[in-house]
C-alpha cells in the first residue's frame, strides 16, 4: 500500500506554508468553505504523480502570488510506497535559459525522468470540472484513462512521456520541411524516430487494453447492489483496434509503414495520422446501452464515480495496492443511499482517501475512522 504520511506545502496556490502530519491509510478529509483551498491540498498530492496534476496548471500559475519573487513553489511528502518509506519533493527551478521547470526528486536525488516518480505512488483524482468528461474532448478521455493505467502499470507512465517526446520531435521536423520549407529532414533520423514511436506505441496500446480487460471482466461485480451503474468500455481510433485482430509485431510493421507513407501529410498537418494518441474512450451506460455522453448529468457523474471505484478496487486486487484517490466535492449531490455505498466500498479498500467538502455532515459516516481537517484562509488546522 501506498499512502502519504505527511506534506509540506510552499508558496503554493493560497498557501504561504502549511504542513500535515502523522497521516496514514484511510480517510483524510478537508472541510471548508468554497475557495478557502481545499482543492489545492488535492492538486498538491496529485503533484507527486508524473503529469501537470489534477488541474493540469502551468508550472508559474501555481506559485503563491504574495510570495517574493526569487521564491519557488515546493510540495514535499513522506510517502509509504511498495518499496518502504521515501521522501518525495517538487517544485518549480529556473533553468539556465530563463525558463521555468518543475522537477522531481526522491530522497534528494533529481530523476532523471518524471515519470519515474511513478514506482512510488499513483492517484487517481475525481474533480466538478471531470463531470463532463464523457462529453469532453478525446484527449480529456484519453489522459484520464492513462492515469488509470499508471496505477496497473507504472511503466506506463514512462512510455506515455517517451513517445509524446519523439511523436514532437517528429512533428518538427516534419513542420520545417513542409510548412517552413526549410531544409529536408534527414530520412534516416525520421526512420528512427518512427520506429521508436511504433514500438513505444503499442506497447502503450497493449497496456491500455490489459487494464480494460482487467476492469471489464470485474466492474459488474465490484458494482452489484452499490447503486453505480455500470460502464462498458471501448478504446476506438487508435491502434489498440489493430491489437484486436493483429500480432503486436504485424501492428508495429503497419504502423512504421503508415508513418513513412504519411510525412508530407502529417507535416502539413502538424500531427502523426496514426498513433495511440489518437485513442478515444468510449463509454456506455450498460444497463441502457446508452452512450455516457447522452445520459443525465447525475447518471454521467455516478458512470465515472464508479468506474474510478472499480479501477481502484481492481488495482487493489491485482497490485495489493490501491492508488491514492484524490475526490474533491464528490459527495454533495450524491443521495443518502449512493453516498452510503461510496463510503462503504472507499472504506473496504483501506486505501489513502483525500476528499473534500463544505458541508462535515456529509461525512458523518466516516468521521469515527477519518483524519478531519479544517481549511480556512491559507492554514490547515485540526477539525474540532
Amino acid at each position: 500500500m501506498a499512502f502519504v504520511r505527511s506534506l509540506q506545502l510552499h508558496a503554493f496556490r493560497n498557501y504561504r506554508d502549511a504542513v500535515m502530519t502523522e497521516l496514514g491509510a484511510g480517510f483524510v478529509v478537508l472541510t471548508g468553505h468554497n475557495g478557502a483551498g481545499k482543492t489545492n491540498v488535492l492538486e498538491a498530492v496529485s503533484l507527486l504523480t508524473p503529469g501537470r496534476g489534477l488541474r493540469g496548471a502551468k508550472m508559474v500559475d501555481i506559485k503563491n502570488r504574495e510570495a517574493p519573487q526569487h521564491v519557488a513553489w515546493s510540495v514535499a511528502a513522506v510517502v509509504e510506497s511498495p518499496v518502504g518509506e521515501v521522501r518525495i519533493g517538487t517544485g518549480m527551478r529556473e533553468s539556465t535559459n530563463g525558463t521555468d521547470r518543475r522537477v522531481v526528486r526522491v530522497n534528494g536525488v533529481d530523476l532523471k525522468a518524471q515519470a519515474d516518480v511513478s514506482e512510488y505512488i499513483s492517484c487517481v483524482w475525481l474533480t466538478p470540472q471531470m463531470d463532463g468528461l464523457f462529453g469532453d474532448a478525446a484527449s480529456e478521455r484519453r489522459r484520464f484513462f492513462d492515469r488509470l493505467v499508471y496505477a496497473f502499470d507504472p511503466a506506463h507512465a514512462g512510455r506515455v512521456t517517451r513517445y509524446e517526446s519523439v511523436l514532437s520531435q517528429r512533428a518538427r521536423l516534419l513542420r520545417e520541411q513542409y510548412q517552413d520549407k526549410k531544409m529536408a529532414a534527414d530520412p534516416m533520423w525520421l526512420t528512427s524516430l518512427e520506429a521508436t514511436m511504433a514500438e513505444t506505441g503499442v506497447a502503450i496500446a497493449a497496456a491500455r487494453l490489459q487494464t480494460l480487460d482487467s476492469l471489464a471482466a470485474h466492474v459488474g461485480g465490484i458494482l452489484e447492489g452499490t447503486g453505480f451503474p455500470v460502464a462498458q468500455m471501448a478504446l476506438t481510433g487508435g491502434i489498440e483496434e489493430s491489437l484486436l485482430s493483429a500480432p503486436a509485431l504485424d501492428v508495429e510493421d503497419r504502423m512504421r509503414e503508415r508513418l513513412a507513407a504519411s510525412r508530407a501529410f502529417d507535416g502539413e498537418n502538424g500531427s502523426a495520422c496514426v498513433g495511440p494518441h489518437r485513442t478515444d474512450l468510449q463509454v456506455k451506460y450498460a444497463d441502457k446501452g446508452m452512450p455516457a455522453a447522452q445520459c443525465s448529468t447525475g447518471e454521467q457523474k455516478a458512470l465515472l464515480t464508479g468506474l474510478v471505484l472499480a479501477h481502484a478496487v481492481r488495482t487493489r486486487d491485482v497490485r495489493d495496492a490501491a492508488p491514492v484517490l484524490l475526490l474533491d466535492e464528490i459527495a454533495a449531490h450524491f443521495d443518502a443511499r449512493r453516498r452510503a455505498a461510496l463510503f462503504d466500498i472507499l472504506g473496504a479498500l483501506k486505501a489513502q482517501v483525500f476528499i473534500t467538502g463544505t458541508d462535515a455532515h456529509v461525512f458523518a459516516d466516516v468521521m469515527g475512522h477519518a483524519r478531519h481537517m479544517h481549511v480556512g484562509a491559507d492554514t490547515l488546522r485540526e477539525a474540532a
